[in-house]
């Protein structure tokens, strides 16, 4: 969730890409932003980019 969440894309997009349901995608965007300690998407960005994340 992590890397096409970086790469910009929409949480439509991911679901559509990932075969997953927009509610799922929203879900991880959260929780993934809660466990990074991360503000909002733009922080998510600085975060995959700073620590290398794949």
């Amino acid at each position: 969730m992590a890397r096409p969440s970086a790469a910009g894309r929409s949480n439509e997009e991911i679901a559509a890409g990932l075969h997953l349901s927009m509610a799922t995608v929203k879900t991880y965007v959260g929780r993934l932003l809660a466990k990074l300690g991360a503000r909002d998407r733009a922080q998510l960005v600085m975060i995959v980019y700073e620590t290398g994340v794949r």
